[in-house]
């Protein structure tokens, strides 16, 4: 038994995302979920910027509301950084015409985000992240994975965290 356990422990170990590595690949069309205007995603096209992607539970919309209020504070150069929120529309008990709503009218207000729907939970399984929780992924322009944080950011990580972002712009 003991031996099941380590094995099973290892092989999740596999999956998890980690600083260095590249993003994996994750794309989202039809059922499985798009961009807000209904056009496929794909995270290949996360490169030539850094880019912050906020992997979020409906639930936990507002779990890292402060950080980000405090990279929006940055006014990063959008030619050289850029946003993405996926909504792990799978996570919640909200029905999906009230979310896509609400997220067509945050994509209005925040047009430098780029707001994807996860229908089916794939990023979860693709990236090894955390479900039902507010994931955040920060990439270098070639897409390399520079920090990873599941749950909610200490203050006192904003700091570093902003630091490493302005060393890979």
């Amino acid at each position: 038994m003991a031996r099941i356990l380590i094995m099973l422990i290892f092989s999740l170990s596999l999956f998890a995302l980690t600083p260095g590595q590249m993003l994996p690949d994750l794309s989202l069309k039809g059922d499985e979920g798009s961009k807000i205007d209904g056009t496929q995603f794909n995270s290949n096209v996360l490169k030539d910027k850094v880019h912050v992607i906020f992997y979020v539970d409906p639930d936990e919309k507002e779990l890292n509301e402060a950080f980000s209020e405090a990279l929006k504070a940055e006014k990063f150069d959008r030619s050289q950084f850029a946003s993405v929120a996926i909504i792990n529309m799978d996570a919640t008990w909200l029905p999906n015409f009230a979310l896509e709503s609400a997220l067509k009218k945050k994509q209005k207000k925040y047009p430098h985000t780029l707001y994807v729907k996860d229908m089916n939970k794939k990023g979860i399984k693709a990236w090894g992240i955390a479900d039902d929780s507010s994931d955040i992924i920060i990439t270098d322009r070639h897409g390399r994975v520079l920090y990873i944080h599941e749950g909610k950011i200490p203050k006192s990580e904003f700091s570093k965290i902003i630091a490493l972002i302005k060393e890979h712009l």
